[in-house]
């Protein structure tokens, strides 16, 4: 029997094959959910090339990189990595000769070049669509950024010119409401800039790690917050926690992802409310929790609220990627970020980080 008459015959067999060896554990039932038939298809264009007696990859059915093409796109959508897209294709000839071998049907050596031809030339169309459309997708959200963050320059300064212009006519005084004007504006744009830099030393990578004492984290951060907290009419209370508590990280990185958990808690309690940040030892691990006074999220709003964007209260000053890039900071540097809600009350953010003992000084 030839290779083709006998894929004719069990496509469904290698189809079903196929999708056990794609993926393992939960990721086998998404992709299961999500599958739009594209394998028995491959199958079926392979099976053509074969009766055709094809012997190269240029020679092979042209609707096999094609389909693969927008199977890579798909993938792509649906969450899926590079190297699913590949794997998932080297199990099309892992359960093609398998079942071959169980069912005693031999492939001739140019019967498996042909085979592997038109897996290359699947994986090729499949790879270069993910690609380019993942590449397109992230030079969109870079100008997204990009035009997000223009917008929200150019609101801070143009509120700042005018405050400053007024002070400087003298028709109000410093310490009034144009007063607080400046400064918020002044500090948003700090928060701006410090949240920029933050986005940059993510995407060159976490590597200025050194031994910092979180106490000094904490004191960096509470030097801003007392500011933030007496222009809105709060207060900050800081426990610092045992001097000996230390931390190896990007002291940057995690310094601003505190001051943002710490600016936001001030910026969604009420005035006359207070925001404590806290630091414990817990076994191999730093605790170091952000609670306000919020009132808590609405339904739900625990879920995105760490995507970029989302903005779960109703102040939306801001662009919503603080929550989203103190994540990554945290995460960068080994850590976890949570957060507990407590209906009626406020949240608690926890950022949670190994501890490390510094080296002996020689």
């Amino acid at each position: 029997m030839l290779l083709h008459e006998f894929l004719d015959g069990n496509v469904s067999a290698i189809a079903a094959s196929v999708r056990q060896k794609f993926l393992i554990g939960p990721d086998r039932a998404a992709f299961a959910d999500r599958d739009d038939g594209h394998l028995e298809l491959f199958v079926k264009q392979l099976i053509e090339t074969l009766r055709d007696g094809a012997s190269n990859s240029e020679s092979c059915n042209p609707e096999i990189r094609a389909t693969a093409a927008r199977h890579g796109a798909q993938l792509l959508a649906q969450g899926f990595t590079v190297a699913h897209v590949v794997h998932g294709y080297g199990s099309v000839c892992q359960a093609i000769t398998d079942l071959a071998v169980a069912r005693s049907a031999p492939i001739t050596t140019s019967e498996f070049r042909t085979l592997n031809q038109c897996l290359d030339a699947a994986i090729a169309g499949a790879v270069t669509e993910y690609s380019r459309q993942r590449d397109q997708g992230a030079s969109a959200q870079s100008t997204k950024d990009l035009g997000f963050f223009a917008h929200e320059l150019r609101n801070l300064l143009s509120s700042a010119m005018l405050a400053f212009e007024s002070l400087e006519k003298g028709q109000v005084a410093v310490g009034g409401s144009t007063g607080g004007v400046l400064r918020r504006s002044l500090l948003g744009l700090r928060d701006l800039v410090d949240r920029a830099l933050s986005e940059v030393r993510l995407q060159v990578g976490v590597d200025r790690r050194e031994y910092v004492r979180v106490a000094e984290i904490v004191e960096e951060v509470e030097a801003s917050g007392i500011i933030e907290a007496q222009a809105r009419g709060s207060y900050l209370v800081v426990n610092p926690g045992g001097y000996d508590l230390f931390v190896e990280v990007d002291r940057h990185l995690i310094a601003s992802a505190l001051a943002n958990l710490v600016q936001n808690g001030i910026k969604f309690s009420p005035p006359k409310n207070s925001v404590t940040l806290s630091v414990r030892p817990v076994g191999d691990r730093v605790l170091i929790e952000i609670s306000d006074q919020c009132g808590g999220l609405p339904a739900g709003g625990a879920e995105g609220l760490f995507r970029p964007y989302v903005q779960k209260h109703r102040d939306r000053g801001g662009l919503g990627l603080g929550l989203a890039i103190a994540r990554q900071s945290v995460e960068a540097n080994g850590g976890l970020l949570r957060v507990l809600d407590c209906p009626g009350k406020g949240c608690v953010f926890t950022v949670d980080l190994p501890s490390a003992t510094p080296p002996a000084p020689r």
